[in-house]
């Protein structure tokens, strides 16, 4: 049997505990999965590509110490579907925290599917003590100074408060 491998994308603008969880337990579903750091039109990054990258790898490294060799990160910059089949993936994995996410999540695995009819998209949903957490939510909480340890692991805190003070530097 070939091996079964995912994609999970994201702009990871700073990884949670959320995104974590979700890696976990994709990891149930696939063999191995290819972790997509991608860029979002709609958002202005609050973290650079490489801080994201690294942040990720010393993340995953650490919360997924026993499975992380199973796990790719990788930074892009293309269709979800094309990095999908360049990274060999049967499946894009999708996170659902709420209803709301679930139209827009739905009008992305349909225009998905239309470009790559052989690709599912898979829907986990998010863990209930996670299911409040965004990565604007913790990017808001950031520039103010509030308390971030519940909301994501202890190496993202320091990058994370740093980059929120130089944007606050930038904004006068």
């Amino acid at each position: 049997m070939s091996e079964r491998v995912g994609l999970y994308p994201g702009s990871f603008d700073p990884v949670t505990f959320g995104h974590i969880d979700l890696i976990r337990r994709s990891l149930q579903v696939v063999d191995r999965l290819v972790v997509a750091i991608l860029p979002n039109a709609t958002k202005e990054a609050l973290l650079s590509l490489a801080e994201r990258e690294a942040l990720l790898r010393s993340v995953v490294g650490s919360e997924l110490a026993e499975a992380a060799d199973r796990v790719e990160i990788r930074a892009a910059s293309n269709l979800t579907v094309r990095i999908a089949e360049e990274a060999a993936a049967h499946v894009i994995i999708r996170g659902l925290r709420a209803g709301s996410d679930f139209e827009a999540e739905l009008r992305m695995a349909h225009a998905n599917r239309l470009l790559a009819p052989s690709i599912e998209t898979v829907f986990l949903m998010t863990a209930p003590e996670h299911a409040s957490t965004s990565s604007r939510l913790v990017r808001e909480i950031a520039r103010f100074g509030g308390p971030l340890d519940r909301l994501v692991p202890g190496a993202v805190i320091p990058v994370l408060t740093a980059a929120a003070r130089r944007r606050a530097d930038l904004n006068g």
